[in-house]
């Protein structure tokens, strides 16, 4: 008896893995309105086609490499926090793995740093979410710090903010990455730990 369509096991998804991650770095180099789908296609020898059975558009192609950059970078960054107990020092571990995820080691961090949620109306209210969910982690442990309430917000902004636009002023054999977020948190520093006695 022949099986039915209905009635086959579902195809393997081993190249989901590889579609994403040369996906990360044509957007990450490229941009994401500069790379098509064909673009995509011709890095993973896979036809344009072909590339729909993973993502139904080239947008949930960039949700599902935001959700992965903002799994790895989060994972990083919590293992990081993890080993300190002074809030100070948790903050900056979280700041170095930070800095280091997004400068050297990841395609996927440079592409949720880079892709603003608005320049993708369709999904930007899921990448959105992706990127608050990240950031929980440092509104907690700036928290942690006990500053005023109303400061709060604008320290975590301010420090993102600053470790974010590194990625655009960085140069390998340079500062490494950890001492770049360390010098940021240092002009930060004084005026955080004033407020926080």
């Amino acid at each position: 008896m022949a099986i039915t369509t209905s009635e086959r096991a579902p195809r393997q998804d081993n190249r989901r893995q590889h579609l994403l991650d040369a996906a990360a770095g044509l957007i990450c180099r490229r941009g994401y309105h500069a790379t098509s789908m064909r673009d995509i296609g011709r890095a993973t020898d896979m036809l344009p086609g072909s590339i729909y059975y993973h993502f139904a558009s080239k947008d949930e192609l960039l949700v599902a490499i935001y959700a992965e950059g903002v799994r790895r970078i989060a994972e990083r960054v919590d293992k990081a926090a993890a080993r300190a107990t002074d809030p100070m020092k948790r903050l900056e571990a979280a700041c170095v793995a930070h800095l280091e995820m997004l400068l050297t080691d990841s395609d996927y961090a440079q592409v949720v740093v880079r892709v603003l949620p608005e320049d993708v109306p369709a999904v930007s209210v899921r990448l959105t979410a992706l990127r608050d969910d990240y950031e929980e982690r440092f509104r907690r442990l700036i928290a942690e710090l006990k500053l005023p309430k109303a400061r709060q917000r604008y320290a975590r902004l301010t420090l993102l903010g600053g470790l974010n636009s590194a990625q655009a002023w960085y140069r390998p054999g340079g500062d490494s990455p950890a001492r770049i977020a360390r010098r940021v948190l240092e002009c930060l520093r004084e005026p955080l730990e004033v407020e926080s006695q």
